[in-house]
């Protein structure tokens, strides 16, 4: 693949140190021509909610108030995910890497299977089929064409991924699930919530493999291999940090996180 690659293992960082740095990489992608995978956790678990979700309607802000839950509205589009025991990934690039928004959501998730598999674990892509509108509920109530699913035990999702395009680049990042555990979205759910269709890697791998540091070193692999990404990690470039920092109090504001 076309690109000098930036590789980042971070550590466990909030919600909205998380989503600052993404779309501070995404701005790189787009001013520098950086190509970056990014790895990280959250600290504390946190509720995202889709750029474009209708979360004020959708969801019990008491019942999250009650639950003492962190939540944080993302950059990019999609449903609301619950970050906690997962691995999240962050591409952000040129468009040109990667091709159209469908093709590079394909070759993300094609590399995230490919890392999957090697662990052993038994993944495939999901068929094409529309997406769910931001209006429908959880992330991983059901799976998008071309997202990484179960091939055994009813095909439940694997990875929830979500992507925004901006000036010549895009930023894809999303959630490798160790456990399933997104049943705290339907709990915080107005209404009717559909069932979350999510499979963990524990569900999937012997339990010396459905780990953290397991599954990042897995994708990292896979990113080297499947487009020539450095073996060693590198830094967080000076200015990146910079914007990141910039960026922060607008995710940290609730007028950012309720404002539809």
């Amino acid at each position: 693949m076309r690109g000098d690659w930036l590789i980042l293992i971070d550590p466990p960082g909030s919600g909205p140190h998380n989503m600052a740095l993404d779309s501070a990489l995404l701005r790189a992608a787009e001013e520098d021509g950086l190509c970056t995978l990014r790895l990280y956790a959250w600290d504390p678990p946190t509720l995202s909610c889709g750029r474009n979700e209708p979360a004020l309607r959708r969801y019990d802000r008491s019942a999250i108030a009650a639950r003492a839950l962190a939540v944080v509205r993302r950059p990019t589009g999609g449903r609301a995910v619950w970050h906690d025991r997962e691995v999240t990934y962050a591409v952000a690039a040129p468009v040109e890497v990667f091709g159209s928004l469908r093709q590079t959501y394909r070759e993300i998730h094609a590399m995230l299977a490919a890392a999957l598999t090697a662990l052993g674990a038994h993944v495939l892509l999901a068929a094409d089929r529309p997406a769910a509108g931001v209006g429908a509920g959880a992330c991983f109530a059901s799976a998008a064409g071309g997202e990484v699913v179960a091939a055994t035990g009813g095909g439940g999702k694997v990875v929830g991924s979500a992507q925004v395009r901006g000036d010549g680049a895009f930023l894809q990042h999303g959630s490798v699930l160790l456990t399933a555990g997104q049943d705290v979205v339907a709990a915080v759910t107005q209404g009717d919530a559909d069932a979350p269709s999510a499979t963990g890697l524990a569900d999937l791998l012997p339990p010396n493999r459905a780990t953290w540091p397991e599954v990042s070193a897995a994708i990292h692999r896979a990113a080297t291999a499947r487009w020539g990404a450095p073996v060693a990690t590198g830094e967080l470039p000076g200015r990146v940090r910079a914007w990141a920092a910039e960026l922060l109090p607008r995710f940290c504001d609730p007028a950012w996180t309720w404002r539809r």
